[in-house]
């Protein structure tokens, strides 16, 4: 049952940084940015969610 638990939060995390990420680049586009810049951006929103997630996970474990 905790792997369960385990996997579908993981899977949430994932989902949720991938969305920040694809929000981050869509904005960053529509602000005028390159399609490089935009990627960039949209990688470093990616890191930074999972980098928070991480840092939560750790403090309430």
């Amino acid at each position: 049952m905790i792997v369960a638990v385990v996997l579908l939060t993981t899977a949430f995390t994932i989902v949720v940084a991938l969305l920040a990420g694809a929000a981050a680049g869509k904005l960053a586009r529509l602000d005028g940015a390159t399609y490089p810049a935009a990627l960039t951006r949209a990688a470093v929103t990616f890191g930074a969610v999972l980098t928070l997630a991480a840092t939560l996970a750790s403090l309430f474990t």
